[in-house]
């Protein structure tokens, strides 16, 4: 077997030259793309949808709908990132003004959420104050969450909680006093301060 030598190739090596529309947009923040923005934003969206809405389910549609209404526009959105994030808010709070209309919705949060007297920005507030406080509840340390859960969703008396918990009636009042303390202060931080 004789050994393979390499001839040089006759034909003329080409360059890569960028095409006009690249030297162009050189200056400009290059667009990722629609696969890459769905991978690193999907999971952001659902967080702060869920932070809106607090219903899983009408999170993941609403961001399905997001991503869907961005790739019929896709050529017409400059910063998409930023899109999105807006239009899961405006989608958001658009559910939760339907909501109201339903027959089956969730009266005591609507009648919780607004009265006559309250101008659309104040019904804003208190939903979004509402969603963050959902995404601060979630962080919380389980026992913690557990805590909340019970005197304010389940609205048990210290005894009934100590008694499920196996806490001291003094350790769960010391316990829920600082939760949310550190649960106003974050809120405070924030700028959410106030809204009743």
């Amino acid at each position: 077997m004789t050994p393979f030598h390499a001839q040089p190739d006759p034909a003329p090596s080409l360059h890569f030259m960028p095409s006009p529309t690249q030297n162009e947009n050189a200056g400009a923040p290059v667009k990722p793309d629609l696969l890459a923005l769905f991978e690193s934003e999907e999971t952001p969206l659902l967080r702060y949808a869920f932070s809106l809405t607090g219903r899983r389910a009408i999170a993941e549609e609403i961001v399905q709908e997001v991503f869907l209404q961005l790739h019929a526009n896709w050529e017409g959105v400059e910063n998409p990132r930023a899109w999105l994030f807006r239009s899961v808010r405006n989608r958001s709070y658009n559910h939760q003004r339907d909501g109201r209309r339903e027959v089956g919705g969730d009266e005591k949060s609507v009648a919780a959420a607004s009265s006559e007297d309250d101008t659309p920005e104040e019904v804003l507030q208190r939903l979004e104050a509402a969603g963050f406080l959902r995404l601060l509840l979630a962080e919380l340390e389980e026992a913690d969450r557990r805590l909340v859960q019970l005197k304010y969703f389940e609205d048990l008396r210290y005894r009934e909680i100590a008694e499920r918990t196996e806490m001291s009636i003094g350790n769960v009042g010391y316990r829920l006093h600082h939760i949310l303390k550190q649960l106003a202060d974050k809120l405070r931080h924030l700028g959410i301060d106030g809204i009743s």
